[in-house]
């Protein structure tokens, strides 16, 4: 049984977004190795928004697995995607998936029409190596902020700032900043009391254990070990920051 015939949620479902209204299409771009956190919360806040139709967007409706052992179905193939989304969000992919030709195509191509973008964590790398981010301000995961400058961004924020909003564009780092940057596009997209009453229903009130959630806050001997265990992937999403779709170069 889906889940959407359970009584219980289907009466949440109804109160909280109504049938009968526009569709609002959300894509979430996902495939191998994507970084679950860094998209649950976006799908968890526009779930809860009027007319909501998310789309977990990959090639095709094959497993992929999230890292480590989140299975997940894709919904939307590209092909199938709806001509322009609502919302676009990317989260963190590994760089031989995001350093694909041909994601890096469907990615521009609906980002250019999309109403909103969202980039999480290293997902604000995949935008900017589908020639998104050029004049605009963005913030990433704390290993990946020097790639940025690569794309010729107008200015880098450091990790630990928020969400950085420019334009219809908003970035956060990894984690909590998915749910950050999905409220503030509810709240731009369906007002401040409907973001404000998606606050409530999930309980969102973050407070780090250590607090060492911000690398400036960090025990330094724990930053460094955090930066060598990423520099691997660092070397490989830098080597992919050069590779453009061809819709993206003009």
């Amino acid at each position: 049984m889906r889940p959407t015939n359970l009584p219980s949620l289907n009466h949440l479902r109804a109160a909280s977004a109504p049938e009968g209204i526009k569709p609002f299409h959300v894509g979430i771009l996902i495939g191998p190795g994507f970084l679950p956190m860094d998209m649950i919360g976006i799908q968890t806040v526009f779930a809860l928004m009027p007319g909501a139709k998310i789309h977990l967007l990959w090639k095709t409706h094959e497993l992929v697995e999230g890292f480590p052992d989140w299975w997940t179905r894709p919904t939307t193939t590209f092909a199938e995607c709806p001509e322009r989304l609502d919302v676009l969000a990317v989260p963190m992919l590994p760089p031989e998936v995001q350093n694909d030709p041909e994601l890096l195509r469907f990615l521009a191509e609906k980002a250019a029409t999309a109403t909103y973008v969202i980039g999480v964590c290293v997902g604000v790398v995949t935008l900017g190596a589908a020639g998104f981010l050029k004049g605009k301000r963005v913030t990433a995961s704390h290993n990946v902020l020097p790639i940025l400058e690569d794309f010729g961004v107008a200015e880098v924020v450091p990790a630990g700032k928020g969400v950085v909003i420019d334009g219809n564009l908003f970035t956060a780092g990894p984690g909590v900043g998915s749910f950050e940057s999905a409220l503030l596009v509810a709240e731009a997209a369906f007002g401040l009391q409907t973001a404000q009453l998606a606050e409530v229903i999930i309980e969102y009130d973050p407070t780090p254990i250590y607090g060492m959630g911000i690398p400036a806050n960090a025990d330094p001997a724990l930053v460094e070990t955090f930066e060598n265990l990423m520099a691997p992937l660092v070397t490989e999403y830098r080597k992919g920051a050069g590779l453009l779709a061809p819709t993206a170069r003009s």
